[in-house]
């Protein structure tokens, strides 16, 4: 795997080191931080690097492709991540190539033009993850694994299940007992994998993956995994070939686990090294007030330490305290100019239903983007005149039970609802019963449109 084309390297004290080195947590031996991947030749004489306008022009070529890399928005971007000595490794279902979809209804309210949602949903599984998963899994097919895992709070173990089951491995999951939305669970049983909920959260699960993987050939496929960040930072490229290479002002993520603000952030601070374009957006992460440790490590600490919390929030994806990948989200804040910001449980059951007002629905993690911007936008720190692209996660159908709860009713409490209530009153849409009466239905249809 060890190649002249790319490197590991630790984040905290810049160790390089071969794949063979690396313990099965992926965590440096000296400093216990986690690695990343670098590309020397991306760095080095500009005669040498590829050539922008020539990659662009592969790249479009190759959507008309009926070759498999060519057909996964991942992997059509291969010369961004020379992850692998052999594509017959591969293991795609497609991924990538993912909509942008432009939201003119919560674009109006906010008095902005120029708004987008990247739509990770869209993916096979239903999540960005996929992105990720079929570098990593490439990678670990590559080396010769016949077991994979992960501890996940849903989409995760979703992905990785597909995946194994496609390259044929054997797949572990850990899940948090009780903290999961049934769909992702539902995906992982049913893609094969070995389900296992322990009693305990989502850092427990990882605490305990931990040691397995040391102790057993099991490869990680946890963010932590620096091959994974390789596939997540593709959706940046889809980005700026969609707004023919121009990029967004803002860029505005999820956090949970930190991985995908990582991985964006590397993606288009690579696409400007290499010229393909002549700036970076600026990428804020927003949390769930009940899951913000990034948030507080920022603000109180000024990005030195994170102290984990007891995440508590009903986004699932993003119920995480202890989040693996804080540092590498830290210097793509600080490298990019972006802020933390957190939201409550009622702005995000509001902000998921204002984006399925738009048609396309996402699951509640997703929701904090919107929820965030509004906040951003009413401290003057996005103006009308700025682009923004807001990054959903999950699909809609990832976590159905938090919808209908929220149109009947039933998902907030009276105290947490009331700040927002006229707002989330005018999206609700409950089913109405009544008897089969044409003459009932019509006097409903008319009362709707006055």
């Amino acid at each position: 795997m060890q190649n002249e084309v790319h490197q590991l390297r630790c984040i905290g004290c810049s160790r390089i080191v071969v794949p063979q080195d690396l313990g099965g947590d992926f965590r440096c031996r000296e400093c216990a931080e986690l690695h990343e991947v670098i590309y020397p030749g991306f760095s080095g004489p500009r005669h040498a690097r590829p050539n922008p306008g020539a990659l662009r022009w592969l790249w479009r070529e190759r959507r008309s492709s009926l070759e498999i890399p060519d057909r996964s928005g991942v992997w059509r971007f291969r010369e961004m991540l020379p992850i692998l000595r052999d594509e017959q490794h591969i293991v795609s279902l497609g991924e990538g190539n993912t909509p942008l979809y432009h939201l003119p209804q919560a674009a109006r309210r906010l008095g902005l033009t120029n708004l987008w949602a990247k739509h990770q949903g869209m993916n096979p599984t239903g999540s960005f993850k996929d992105t990720g998963m079929t570098a990593a899994l490439s990678v670990a097919r590559e080396l010769g694994f016949s077991c994979v895992a992960c501890a996940s709070t849903g989409n995760t173990s979703a992905a990785m299940a597909a995946y194994a089951a496609r390259a044929g491995l054997r797949s572990l999951v850990l899940l948090p007992e009780g903290k999961i939305a049934w769909g992702k669970l539902a995906q992982a049983i049913d893609y094969g994998a070995l389900t296992l909920q322990l009693h305990t959260d989502f850092d427990g699960c990882v605490k305990v993956l931990s040691e397995v993987v040391q102790r057993a050939p099991v490869y990680l496929l946890n963010s932590v995994n620096p091959y994974r960040i390789e596939g997540q930072k593709t959706p940046a490229l889809e980005i700026a070939e969609h707004l023919q290479w121009e990029v967004p002002d803002h860029l505005i993520v999820p956090g949970g686990n930190l991985a995908n603000s990582s991985a964006l952030g590397k993606g288009f601070l690579e696409m400007k090294e290499l010229g393909l374009t002549s700036r970076v957006p600026r990428i804020s992460v927003v949390q769930a007030e009940g899951a913000s440790p990034l948030v507080r490590a920022v603000r109180e600490f000024g990005g030195e330490r994170l102290e984990p919390v007891r995440a508590q929030t009903r986004a699932s994806a993003i119920r995480i305290g202890n989040p693996a990948s804080w540092r590498k989200a830290v210097r793509v804040l600080q490298q990019t100019g972006g802020w933390v910001e957190q939201v409550s449980e009622a702005e995000i059951a509001l902000a998921k239903a204002e984006i399925g007002a738009e048609g396309i629905g996402c699951e509640p993690a997703s929701a904090v983007t919107l929820a965030g911007l509004k906040k951003l936008v009413g401290q003057g720190k996005v103006s009308v005149n700025e682009s923004v692209v807001l990054l959903l996660t999950g699909h809609t159908l990832k976590d159905s039970d938090y919808t209908i709860q929220f149109h009947r009713g039933e998902l907030l409490t009276a105290s947490e609802a009331a700040p927002l209530q006229a707002e989330i009153d005018v999206v609700r849409r409950n089913p109405i019963e009544m008897d089969a009466s044409a003459d009932q239905v019509l006097r409903e249809v008319d009362r709707v449109a006055r």
